[in-house]
């Protein structure tokens, strides 16, 4: 095998980097680019870095500074929450990747995997508030990673469906649900996201009755469903649209109602065709889960801005900003990843 790839390597140089004059310039320049690159990284990350010290140390180094993720590590995963206690939300991230390690087969997507789920929901929020014999921990000290997962994880399971329904009612008959949902979806998509969380953290309160008051962790978390889902509810209908007449027809012919036409037929066709877009919204959610900042909240980025406000570590932004940059790049790499899966899985993927 290493033979064969050795044998064919330059017949792929040539055919793919030097087949013409011009494409041959152009590649040498972007190479000589790429290897000015990985030379100055790998240098200041590994040659020129420090590993041991304090911050006086790093600042007389020209390279990464690992004593300041040593120190700051901790804050940037965790937030405020108790050091006694970091195996609860060490724990629940675990259950976290393991229930969603589960989930990943079609096969297994039955009423099994809803209270799979549900019990997990359970478990992560026994875990990081507590009662039942472990110590409270008020949201008001979550934070980091398992604050920005629980944000993005419950904010794509509730906002799917959510979409889903907002789009069938946007293609609907009926003139006044049709109406609604567009009013719905047009609204929601024409303003940010942060004023939508500004308004559930500052405006939604003022309507509630004296004395009642919601979580502002519930506030945000459903600021997040409901924006998500107008955005899931457009790729969808694209989908729904892509769908063949002769399908609704068939349905018709075989005597299907409106619900199971779209349960069965429709609505499953449309979901495969639309997995590019569904992941891409997903992953756009899942970076703008920092903007939770704006009602108090500290997600992992955040809490990496916080830890750099520590007036001994001034100087380090980019250390921290590489390391939660890694952090977001690998989440959304394996959504990606997961999502090409499914797209071969269905027969999507493009030939």
């Amino acid at each position: 095998m290493i033979q064969s790839f050795i044998n064919d390597f330059p017949k792929w140089l040539k055919k793919n980097l030097f087949n013409t004059p011009v494409n041959s310039v152009i590649s040498i320049f972007i190479l000589a680019l790429l290897w000015k690159a990985i030379e100055k990284i790998f240098l200041w990350l590994l040659v020129n870095s420090v590993w041991t010290g304090t911050a006086a140390t790093c600042r007389q180094a020209d390279g990464f500074c690992f004593p300041f993720l040593f120190e700051k590590v901790r804050f940037i995963i965790y937030g405020f929450y108790p050091d006694g206690q970091l195996w609860r939300p060490t724990l629940a991230m675990l259950l976290l990747f393991g229930t969603l390690f589960y989930s990943r087969i079609p096969e297994r997507w039955t009423k099994k995997l809803v209270y799979t789920w549900f019990g997990f929901f359970t478990l992560f929020f026994w875990l990081m508030r507590g009662g039942l014999g472990l110590p409270i921990v008020t949201n008001d000290k979550w934070g980091g990673l398992p604050l920005t997962l629980m944000l993005a994880t419950i904010g794509i399971i509730f906002s799917y469906p959510l979409g889903i329904v907002l789009a069938l009612l946007r293609r609907s008959n009926l003139k006044i649900l049709k109406t609604l949902s567009v009013l719905y979806i047009e609204l929601i998509r024409g303003v940010p996201l942060i004023s939508v969380l500004f308004m559930s953290s500052v405006m939604f309160p003022l309507f509630l009755p004296e004395g009642v008051n919601f979580d502002k962790l519930l506030r945000a978390q459903i600021a997040i469903i409901l924006f998500v889902s107008a955005y899931m509810a457009e790729v969808i209908r694209g989908g729904l649209a892509s769908i063949d007449k002769g399908q609704y027809e068939a349905a018709h012919t075989l005597g299907l109602s409106y619900f199971d036409t779209m349960r069965l037929i429709i609505v499953p066709q449309a979901i495969r065709i639309v997995i590019p877009p569904t992941v891409n919204t997903a992953i756009g959610m899942f970076k703008d889960t920092s903007l939770v900042l704006i009602i108090a909240l500290f997600d992992l980025l955040n809490t990496t801005k916080t830890a750099l406000r520590d007036p001994e570590w001034l100087g380090f932004s980019l250390e921290a900003y590489v390391f939660v940059g890694l952090i977001y790049f690998v989440f959304c790499y394996v959504m990606s990843k997961y999502s090409q899966g499914l797209e071969s899985e269905f027969g999507m993927k493009e030939r």
